[in-house]
């Protein structure tokens, strides 16, 4: 199967990647079984997954530390991203919210930088970073200049500490400031074939400056596994409520695209979600995509999409379908 450069780094991966902030455990997600979490890490890693991803504000830490002991045999096999520009240890000009009880506030000053990234290599067990993003944005960059962000990455790079440099949560302005300053490989942003935004908005600038794309929520919080119906009711407190996908008048419409998939599941035997991911990845060229999962047989079934091959005009087909199906 082809591999993928990210960006012009050099690190080059299967389309597939694992994401890890289920796996950190707390409000957003429960109480987990770390050694469960471990045996998902390995399952995706024996299925060819190599590129993982976490951050240390997931469950402030604890994601890190599971992914660096599921990993830590596995080092020199594996591509390793993280984040940084988040931090609740100490109070910054820029709140960002309440996340397990602390508030937790922005910081992208080199000095934040580097106190996140020791922070994260301890915990992850390892003197590098493969891929080192920046979570989310300064607000108002006369707090923390870009150029000074920018500035203290690109020294992380020279000194060895990260491979790579990414970016999650940008616009296209942000995109063309990092590339204008340094070296940005990568962006991170929330995609799914029915949210047209980053193809509308970001994809245009990444192709142009050669920065790789790597979309995390590809089956849209569950609706695009085939398991979500309409008579499915989410608790008042379920975090898919804000997700307009989920409204009635657009949940039908979905339902109604994932029917005329369903002989394809058949066809190919394979599932709904092998189909949808591998439609994705088809829906942009050179995209990577993160698959989130806290079990085994979750990450076993998004790998199936790995090895899933579909006739190309199927995936026409269903390309075509999902403009004509879903207008937002």
């Amino acid at each position: 199967m082809k591999e993928l450069e990210i960006g012009k780094s050099g690190i080059k991966t299967l389309f597939m990647g694992m994401g890890t902030w289920a796996i950190g455990g707390g409000t957003a997600w429960g109480n987990n079984d770390d050694a469960l979490s471990i045996r998902t890490i390995d399952e995706a890693f024996d299925h060819g997954i190599t590129w993982f991803d976490t951050a240390q504000v997931y469950n402030m830490g604890h994601s890190e530390e599971v992914v660096g002991k599921a990993l830590k045999n596995k080092r020199s096999q594996v591509i390793l991203s993280t984040k940084c520009g988040l931090e609740w240890e100490y109070e910054t000009p820029c709140f960002h919210k309440v996340m397990e009880g602390r508030n937790v506030y922005r910081d992208l000053s080199p000095t934040g930088i580097r106190k996140n990234l020791e922070d994260s290599l301890k915990r992850l067990q390892t003197d590098y970073i493969d891929v080192y993003y920046t979570h989310w944005q300064t607000p108002d960059f006369s707090v923390y200049p870009l150029a000074e962000t920018m500035g203290v990455l690109m020294e992380l790079k020279k000194e060895g500490k990260i491979r790579a440099i990414g970016a999650s949560n940008v616009t296209p302005d942000i995109v063309r400031q990092y590339c204008a300053l340094g070296e940005l490989s990568v962006i991170q942003e929330k995609y799914s074939i029915l949210d047209s935004h980053l193809r509308n908005d970001l994809l245009p600038v990444c192709n142009e400056l050669g920065v790789s794309i790597q979309a995390y929520s590809p089956l849209e919080q569950g609706l695009l596994t085939g398991k979500v119906t309409m008579e499915t009711v989410l608790s008042t407190t379920d975090v898919r409520n804000k997700n307009r996908f989920f409204r009635n008048e657009n949940r039908i419409k979905v339902m109604e695209l994932l029917a005329k998939w369903r002989p394809l599941c058949e066809k190919y035997n394979c599932s709904m979600s092998n189909l949808v991911i591998l439609c994705t990845a088809h829906s942009i060229e050179n995209l990577h995509i993160l698959c989130g999962a806290r079990k085994p047989e979750q990450i076993l079934d998004n790998a199936g999409a790995l090895t899933l091959e579909v006739e190309a005009g199927d995936l026409q087909k269903m390309l075509e379908d999902i403009s004509c199906s879903l207008k937002e």
